[in-house]
């Protein structure tokens, strides 16, 4: 079960990602979804009523052959809002950001998943490539003036080091000026893999450290779809609430929390 929703939520975006494989197109180097413009219609009848602002994306222009995997459609629940679905040859995501809440997330996602099995003219063939659930958040950090192996030490329990004599000389600052860290966990429930990432960045103009959380399920371990989606959803969300909170705990959390 979720925690609780926090007054201050750090989240950038919360992401589901369903990709489908696609067979070979008889030019070199290119792959056709053949049933997707016959998808694209039925879907968008159907989910429609929920998000009924449609966007062509600039990849909408492209040759599908040449954007496997990319989305070319998204669905708003209103002009330039959020939620929204994005569609495109072998590619469905739904997508939130600060309106975002576990239990409407969840809603979102089963019910998108459920009306593009109904939409697709050709299900008992389709063939999932990967089945994705990521997050990712920030808080504000500045690695011009506050050293990032200190602050994750400090905030967010997490050990990164590097042996000390490195810096033994006068030229290299101990403290470095951007970061990148990622770590890929094997994982039974759901089958597949947790990924952990922290990296420096900019959002609003401003400097974050960004964290991301991703639980994946490659072709072979994903379930039966429509079926078998919500409780793999649902296992995948038990460990990114669980790993986020034990993340935060503490001084973040309570800031987050606008206590």
């Amino acid at each position: 079960m979720p925690r609780k929703d926090l007054k201050n939520k750090p989240l950038v975006e919360a992401l589901l990602e369903l990709r489908w494989v696609l067979p070979g197109s008889s030019s070199p180097g290119l792959i056709e979804d053949p049933n997707y413009r016959i998808l694209l219609g039925r879907f968008f009848e159907r989910v429609k009523d929920d998000y009924p602002a449609h966007e062509s994306l600039p990849t909408a222009g492209v040759p599908d052959s040449m954007v496997g995997h990319i989305a070319q459609h998204r669905f708003r629940t209103k002009v330039n809002g959020w939620p929204l679905v994005q569609l495109g040859p072998g590619l469905l995501t739904v997508n939130d950001t600060a309106s975002y809440t576990w239990d409407d997330f969840q809603a979102r996602c089963e019910s998108v998943v459920a009306r593009f099995v109904e939409s697709h003219p050709a299900i008992a063939d389709l063939r999932l490539d990967s089945l994705a659930l990521r997050y990712i958040d920030a808080v504000a950090f500045d690695a011009s003036k506050e050293d990032v192996f200190k602050f994750l030490r400090d905030k967010m329990k997490t050990n990164v080091a590097l042996p000390t004599n490195l810096f033994d000389g006068p030229d290299v600052t101990p403290a470095p000026s951007t970061f990148t860290w990622q770590a890929v966990f094997p994982n039974r429930k759901p089958e597949g893999t947790v990924v952990l990432r922290f990296a420096t960045g900019i959002r609003e103009s401003q400097p974050v450290l960004l964290w991301e959380t991703l639980v994946s399920s490659q072709s072979g371990q994903t379930p039966k779809i429509p079926e078998g989606f919500p409780q793999w959803l649902r296992e995948a969300h038990d460990i990114t609430d669980d790993w986020f909170f034990k993340l935060i705990e503490g001084e973040l959390e309570r800031r987050f929390s606008g206590e």
